[in-house]
């Protein structure tokens, strides 16, 4: 684990907040709401259990925001070791380090803990994850409420936004390689724009410890969620898509414990006028 050469100003308070995982999609929209705070990326490895400790130790965070994590769904399935151990085992490292120095933790859970059986879920309902991925993130969970009580465990879905891979942007490049885009139509979730789950999540530190469904409002199927990006999709079924990993029928999360965030349709098209005029600039 890489450090030293980290250059930082303290806030007045002399306790800052870390974000783990600033390399990723997520990570790099705190560096937009969140500019003050401490980035780590890859050079800071937390499935090194005293590695954590040690980092924590120096700087004495006030808040840890934990958006690292292998989100590889499909490469979950070949890789289960490596998928336990940063989507399950880490959190618990990051938890007991946090612990230690009293920090607060807010860590980032997934809509894939749950089995897909009902028409939505709340905070409450009991998770049955149906892949490799969706259990790792469970255990993630279980090890953080194991360890302590300052938590705030962010469960959401279907991230898109600026400076990472996500179903935006792959959406807007098939549709210029194919003449048709077939997208699956029985797979229902949220949409979720990167940059409102960032800044909704520095402020539920304010709200009682516990587990948060925190996605933009509305819901639709991904078929329907392309339509709203691409012109040439066409509607599949996930059978006619063969992927390695099962996926829930429906995965909407149900917010019932704090304000909710904008529809999923205005935050698409705020970032795609932000993607157009990035493209422009180049």
């Amino acid at each position: 684990m890489v450090v030293a050469e980290i250059k930082i100003t303290m806030p007045p308070n002399g306790r800052p907040t870390i974000i783990l995982g600033a390399n990723g999609m997520l990570g790099h929209a705190f560096q937009v709401v969140s500019p003050q705070a401490l980035f780590f990326t890859k050079e800071v490895d937390i499935t090194d259990e005293e590695g954590m400790r040690s980092l924590f130790r120096r700087f004495h965070p006030s808040l840890v925001i934990n958006a690292a994590a292998y989100t590889d769904v499909d490469g979950c399935e070949e890789n289960r070791d490596h998928a336990f151990l940063v989507n399950g085992e880490a959190p618990g490292y990051i938890a007991s380090a946090c612990l230690e120095t009293g920090a607060t933790l807010v860590h980032f859970s997934t809509d894939y803990i749950f089995g897909g059986e009902k028409e939505g879920y709340i905070e409450s309902d009991h998770p049955h994850p149906i892949n490799i991925y969706g259990r790792s993130k469970l255990i993630g969970e279980e090890r953080i409420r194991e360890t302590f009580d300052d938590y705030r465990i962010v469960r959401t879905s279907w991230l898109f936004g600026p400076d990472g891979r996500n179903f935006v942007d792959t959406m807007l490049r098939l549709s210029h390689e194919q003449e048709s885009v077939r997208v699956v139509d029985d797979q229902v979730g949220r949409p979720t724009y990167t940059r409102d789950l960032a800044a909704k999540a520095l402020l539920l530190p304010r709200e009682a410890p516990g587990i948060y469904h925190v996605t933009n409002e509305g819901t639709c199927t991904w078929f329907e969620f392309a339509r709203q990006i691409i012109p040439n999709v066409v509607p599949c079924t996930s059978d006619e898509i063969h992927r390695k990993a099962k996926r829930p029928r429906c995965s909407v999360l149900l917010n019932t414990k704090t304000s909710p965030l904008r529809h999923w349709k205005e935050a698409l098209a705020e970032y795609l006028t932000l993607r157009g005029r990035e493209l422009q600039e180049r």
